[in-house]
Parts: C-alpha cells; structure tokens; sequence
C-alpha cells in the first residue's frame, strides 16, 4: 500500500482518534521518547561510574609509577656511579641535564592532541581520532627525524669534550657517543610519547603509568646486568636511555596492535586541516609551559642576584621540598584532564563540578598535612637529609610563606585540568603574566628587606592575587560555555536539528 499525504480538507490522522485516548502516533513518539530518555539516563550513568573508576585508577597508578619513576634512579646511582667513575658518570649526567632541559621539545603537540581526543573519546568519532592522532604522530615523526639529522650531522662540528669539561682522555673519547645515545634516545621518544597521551584520552590512565613505571624498572634492571656483566661503559648508559624509547614503542605496538587497530597511525588518515588544528592548539600550550616554567625557576637567579650564590643554594634545598608536593599536586590532578574533557564533551557538567570540587578539597588536604609539618620541623628535616653545617637556619616565616604558596597551588591545580580539558588557556595566561609582572619586582623588594623570607612571601602573595583569581575565572568560563552549548542543544534537539555539546 503506498503512502499518500491527506487530501485537502482532510483531517490529521492524529485527531480523528478516539476521545480520552492519546493518539497512536502520539503515545508511540512518547513511548519512544521516554525510552531515549531512560537510554540517555543509563548511558550518563555507565560514563560516570566508568571515568569515576579511570580516574582512581589513574591517581593510584601515578603515585605508583611515579614512585616506581623516583626509586629506580636511586637504585642504579650507586651502580652506575661506581662503574662508570666520577668523570665518566659526570658527564653522563650533564648530558641528561641538558636534555631535560628541552622537555617542550614536543611544542605542546601532546598536550593538544589529548584536549582533542578526549572529545572524540565521548562523542565515539572514531575516524576523526584516528586523522588526529595520525596527524599528530606524521607531525612529531618529521620533526623528530629532522632533528636527529640535525644531531648526526653536527655531533663532530661541536667539541663536546671540552663543552662538558672533560679531563680524561679515555672518557673524551666516549663523550661524542654518549651525546648521540642521550640526545638521539630523546628525539626518538618524542614522538613514540605520543602513546601516553591517546592512553590517557581514552581513559587508560592506569595501563599508561605502569608501562612507564615497567621502562624505569627495566632500564634499572639492564643497568645492573650491563654492569654485572663488566660490558663496556657505554653499553651500560645506552641500557639506561634506551629502555624509555623502547617502552614507548613496545606500548604503542601493544595499544594499536591489539587494543586499537582502528586508531592506528596510518599515512592516508594525515589531513592538513588537523595538523593546522594541533599546531594552532599546541603552540598554545607550548607558550603556556615556557611562560609558567619561567615564573616557578626564575628565584633561583633573582635570589642569586640581589642575595648572592650562598642565599640562592639554600634557597634551593628549601624550595625543592616544597616542590615535592607540587609534583604530588601535579601527579593527582593530571588524571582530571582526560576525564573532564570526556565528560563535558557529553554535557555533563555536573559531574565535572562535583568531581573538582572534591579534587580541590583532597588536594588542598593532601598538600596542607605535610606542609604543617615542613612548617614545624622543616629545620630538623633539612638538618638530616643535607648534613652541611654550609645549610643556614631556616626561619619560620618562610616556611610559612612557602606552605600557603603550596596550597594555593593545590587549589588551582584541579580548577586549571577542566580549563585545559577544553582548550582554554587564555585566563592562564594572563594570570601567568600578572604574576611574572608582580612577583619580579615584589621579589626583589622584599627581599632586600625581608631576605629569603621576603622572597617567599612575594611567591605566596603574587600567586595568590594573580593565577588563583585566574583559575577561578577560567575555571567558571569553561563550564558556562559548556553550558550555554548544551542549553542551546537541548532547544535545537527540540526542533529537529543537533548542535555538538561542546564548543570545538
């Protein structure tokens, strides 16, 4: 029977039922809509319980492999040390130095490509993910193997000997190898750490942490055997730097191989449009790391300058303390990231409220605690940890100053992963830049007047009046945008059209 419309005149089949009775048409569009709401309902909650249980796995296993991360150096030191000799291990560690040094050598690329997956992830865009994380890795690749060419070809043009100021002909005649292992290992890495970041887009925070914490473990164990097998010095450095290389691309294999084959990079998903997006997007976050890396190491030079070189050495000790609790701060709160992204990509701006709110309360808690204690015996700690009687009495002031800018930090720390989670860094930025602006000249001030504490005092104040309000700010602004897309949604839903949820 071929459907025809009604003929002129005629009455809607959706009137003509009987009285008392919601038309058929009627009661099944209701039915059906119902039915998507308890769908949508049951959906909402699967996601929820599912990125509630990635995100404590994720802070579990960063402790875990962040542990792991820190045990493992301290491990083979002592191996290593007594192998290599003081000038060969020397010169090893410059080198790694100056490697960690390029640590934005990716361009924020990594950190975009996250922002962007962590979207698709929710929306289940499968093809899109794999044109972004194909573009991302043919982008990081040509950079990466320009730059390894870049290395071959000037390794001989630098006299690298004489730039790490070594005095044993033996080990002048390793440096040049041991550079091309350090800075070649690195280059490599770069983009084969991509993986880490698809990982943690796609909510394996925790399988991501323990393979690097297995690559640490690793590059212990080969150190060991290398050494315990008396094989030649430079084979026991390249067992130490090329675990990490190795690890990523044994996971990258493993993830895409058997987890993901459909993500899997190929040449024919590379589009110039995503590659103009990860680089408009990462150049950003590139900007973002290189002004907040210049605002949290920049005492160390002032101290140097205004107080001399003893004040800024026991500067030094005092704020690397503290600084373990930002690295805490840090490793908790990452896991935010994806997770936020994910969730209000589906509009679930709820769940992204409660979730930080807990988060800043759990870090703020968590940093608090050991902070007092830094507070009451920083003096005794630092007394058994350096044993030099070269380390001054600390005052309580500064330790005090130090604790309230190590909990302002915990603080703004969850309220930055939803800013970043979407894209927005414009109030970091500012904040970041206020804070350059204030702290400078505050910092020489009162340190001039106050000494060490007065440069701790300038941290906490400057940080407080700039970035926190920043965070704030930023933090409202993301969600209202959310918000406002999704309301808009909604109503367009409504007349038969769709919106995305989240603003690109």
């Amino acid at each position: 029977m071929v459907d025809r419309p009604p003929g002129a005149g005629a009455a809607s089949p959706a009137l003509v039922d009987t009285v008392g009775h919601p038309p058929a048409d009627t009661a099944s569009t209701e039915r059906t809509t119902a039915g998507s709401a308890v769908r949508g309902d049951d959906e909402l909650s699967a996601a929820r319980r599912s990125r509630g249980r990635a995100l404590v796995a994720g802070i579990a296993s960063s402790l875990a492999g962040k542990a792991v991360g820190l045990v493992a150096p301290l491990l083979i030191t002592p191996v290593a040390f007594r192998y290599l000799g003081p000038e060969r291990y020397g010169m090893w560690m410059a080198i790694t130095s100056l490697t960690a040094m390029a640590l934005f050598a990716d361009f924020g690329l990594g950190n975009g490509l996250l922002t962007r997956l962590a979207r698709l992830y929710a929306t289940g865009d499968r093809r899109a993910a794999a044109r972004e994380i194909a573009s991302a890795y043919a982008l990081l690749g040509a950079l990466a193997g320009t730059l390894v060419l870049v290395l071959v070809a000037s390794v001989r043009l630098v006299a690298w000997p004489s730039v790490l100021n070594v005095t044993d002909p033996v080990v002048a005649r390793d440096a040049r190898v041991v550079v091309l292992l350090c800075f070649g290992a690195f280059l490599v890495n770069i983009p084969l750490a991509l993986i880490q970041r698809v990982q943690y887009a796609h909510q394996q925070v925790g399988a991501s942490n323990l393979w690097q914490a297995a690559g640490s473990l690793i590059s212990a164990g080969l150190v060991v055997v290398a050494a315990s097998a008396k094989a030649d010095p430079v084979l026991v450095i390249a067992a130490a730097v090329l675990a990490v290389p190795l690890m990523s691309l044994a996971n990258s294999v493993w993830f895409f191989g058997w987890q993901q084959p459909d993500l899997r990079p190929r040449l024919t998903d590379v589009r110039a449009t995503r590659v103009r997006g990860l680089l408009r997007l990462g150049s950003r976050f590139f900007g973002l790391s290189v002004l907040t890396s210049l605002a949290l190491n920049i005492d160390g030079f002032l101290v140097g300058r205004v107080l001399g070189l003893h004040a800024a050495a026991n500067y030094a000790v005092i704020l690397r303390m503290f600084a373990v609790l930002a690295l805490f701060v840090t490793l908790v709160n990452l896991p935010l990231w994806p997770a936020n992204g994910e969730a209000l990509a589906r509009g679930d701006v709820s769940w992204v409220r409660r979730s930080t709110r807990r988060m800043v309360y759990l870090s703020a808690a968590a940093v608090a605690l050991p902070a007092l204690c830094l507070v009451v015996g920083g003096n005794d700690i630092l007394r058994i940890w350096v044993r030099s009687d070269d380390l001054d009495r600390v005052p309580i002031p500064l330790f005090v100053a130090l604790a309230v800018w190590s909990v302002s930090v915990a603080v703004a720390s969850p309220l930055f992963m939803v800013q970043n989670s979407v894209g927005l860094l414009g109030p970091q930025f500012l904040g970041w830049v206020a804070c350059l602006v204030v702290a400078v000249p505050l910092k020489i001030l009162l340190a001039g007047s106050d000494g060490l504490s007065g440069v701790a005092l300038a941290s906490a104040l400057s940080y407080g009046v700039t970035v926190v309000p920043a965070a704030i700010v930023g933090y409202r602004k993301a969600l209202a945008g959310v918000s406002a897309t999704t309301s808009d949604s909604d109503e367009m839903e409504h007349d038969g059209a769709q919106h995305p949820r989240c603003p690109a």
